[in-house]
């Protein structure tokens, strides 16, 4: 199934945003943990920053994608949106 580029596209750039700036505020919170706490939010946090990253590196790709490899494209980005969401999740309820 095709999805419409461009709407497609958004909506992903606009979830992987509104998780970025989620996690600022958590990282806020877990600033002010006691200081062993703080260790395990930080090796958590680094992890849940580098799933971003490839969630945002994804969705460079699928924007450069041509239309023979669009749906291809577009299963690994939301396997990857999906990982990038549940390490957010995960860090979320560890704060």
């Amino acid at each position: 199934m095709t999805k419409n580029r461009d709407p497609y596209i958004a909506q992903v750039k606009e979830q992987l945003d509104a998780l970025d700036a989620r996690i600022e505020t958590l990282q806020a919170q877990a600033h002010e943990a006691k200081v062993e706490a703080r260790e395990r939010y930080q090796a958590e946090l680094t992890k849940v920053r580098h799933q971003s990253r490839l969630a945002m590196a994804q969705l460079d790709d699928l924007k450069k994608s041509g239309e023979d490899s669009w749906d291809k494209m577009v299963a690994e980005m939301e396997k990857v949106r999906d990982a990038f969401t549940s390490s957010f999740h995960y860090f979320k309820s560890q704060v």
